[in-house]
Formats: C-alpha cells, sequence, structure tokens
C-alpha cells in the first residue's frame, strides 16, 4: 500500500485480478477497477455473492497483494476490520481480546465502547458464552478500539435477526459519526445499506465493475419507508440487469 494520493481519500485501482480455476485455466474477478472513497463518510459495496467483494475488501487492507494495481491510503491510516466472523480469542476474556487489539488504550475507554455497543455487562465473560449477537458486538469494539481512520466492515450483521441486526447497525453509525471515520460496508444486504450508508456503490458484470453509484439523500435518522422501498427498487433494478 502506498501512501500517496489525497489525504482526504481511499484509493484503489485494481488492473487485474485472477484466480486458477479447476480446469486449469484462470478466472478473472476484477479488471479495470477503480473505487475511491470520501473521508468521514459510510460507503456501502452491494453486489450478489461471487462478484469480488470480499476478494476487493481483502485487496483493500492488504491481505491479499497477488493483483495488478494499487492501494492509495493517507498517511498514517489505521484500519479497523470486521470479517464475516467474530475471529475472537477463545481463552481470553471480552476485555482482554480488546486489549490485545488496544494495548494503549484506557480500560475506561474499552469499558465505554462495550457499553455503547451494548456488550458492557460482558467484559470479564469468554467468548464461548457468549450469543452470536453478543461476539458480533466485541468484534465491532475491538476494530472500533484501535480508534480507526478506516473501518472496514465485511458482512458484520449476517446471521443475526432483524432486530438485532438493526441495533448493532445504529450504533456503529453513531459511533462513525461521532468519530468520523472513512467506512466502507460490504454486503449483499440492499436494506442495511439504505439504513447505514451515506453512498452506495453497486457491484454486478464479470469482470465484475461499479455499475450504479447511489447518494443516499435523506439523513439516517430521517429515513422513511416510503424513500427506503424507492432507492431499493433502483438499485433492485440495476443489479438484475448487470447480474450475469
Amino acid at each position: 500500500m502506498s501512501p500517496v494520493g489525497d489525504p482526504k481519500q481511499l484509493e484503489v485501482f485494481v488492473r487485474r485480478k485472477a484466480f486458477h480455476a479447476a480446469n486449469g485455466g484462470q478466472r478473472e474477478v476484477l479488471r479495470d477497477f477503480s473505487l475511491t472513497l470520501e473521508a468521514g463518510k459510510i460507503h456501502a459495496l452491494v453486489g450478489p455473492s461471487g462478484y469480488g467483494k470480499t476478494t476487493l475488501l481483502r485487496i483493500i487492507i492488504g491481505l491479499d497483494r497477488d493483483f495488478e494495481g494499487w492501494v492509495r491510503l493517507p498517511p498514517e491510516t489505521k484500519i479497523g476490520v470486521v470479517f464475516q466472523e467474530p475471529r475472537l480469542l477463545p481463552w481470553r476474556s471480552v476485555l482482554d481480546n480488546l486489549k490485545l487489539a488496544a494495548p494503549l488504550a484506557a480500560v475506561e475507554d474499552l469499558t465505554k465502547l462495550a457499553d455503547d455497543l451494548g456488550i458492557g455487562d460482558h467484559l470479564h465473560n469468554f467468548p464461548g458464552e457468549l450469543s452470536l449477537g453478543q461476539a458480533r458486538g466485541v468484534a465491532l469494539a475491538r476494530a472500533l478500539a484501535i480508534a480507526p481512520n478506516l473501518l472496514v466492515l465485511d458482512e458484520p450483521f449476517v446471521s443475526l435477526d432483524e432486530a438485532l441486526a438493526r441495533r448493532l447497525a445504529s450504533e456503529v453509525a453513531m459511533l462513525v459519526e461521532r468519530r468520523l471515520v472513512t467506512t466502507l460496508l460490504v454486503t449483499h444486504d440492499i436494506d442495511e445499506a439504505i439504513r447505514l450508508a451515506d453512498h452506495i456503490l453497486l457491484l454486478g458484470r464479470r469482470p465484475a465493475e461499479i455499475v450504479g453509484n447511489i447518494d443516499v439523500t435523506l439523513p439516517r435518522r430521517a429515513m422513511t419507508a416510503d424513500y427506503a422501498a424507492k432507492t431499493k427498487a433502483q438499485i433492485g433494478a440495476i443489479l438484475a440487469e448487470t447480474s450475469v
């Protein structure tokens, strides 16, 4: 990753990303793909499964360097990541899991963050004693504990019931707004993207490309059912036409 370019943005360009196929050939996932994120905003990357969303995420956070192209990050960028699975250390308490991620953070600050995410009563529990929703709350707290200026979320609320997913999403949105963290949410859930994001990027075609850019013009707290339904219909129509 190269710390150059506009310090207010994340910029990604993938000339080509391919995987080896079972038949001995190669399957291109991304080609001539570019993405720019505006600082302090929540961006949602939406598309069907198998269209390269997680591959792009891994490229951005540096876990996949086997591609042609570049990622430009502001100087001294700290990246907080939440994967689809919580990935907590089972032999450590919740508080110790947070301390390992942010060893210099004050216990009071970690406790406040845990309270904000609804897991404050479980700091001395171990991951095996938590529900899936509580474990996801710990994973979110761990990512935010390092005070990131770039937060990457890979389907962070998948497998949760709708009420819990909405509550966690709302709490994350408030924390991100308060801290002005540039955020990329990778999801296949259109409703989730509309509720959370300031800007929605639609992924389609093969190799994958951005097939739609939608600004969510209503603030999250002013979202109406009518606006959400119209935006969802617009997104659905674009994805139906380009997910081939």
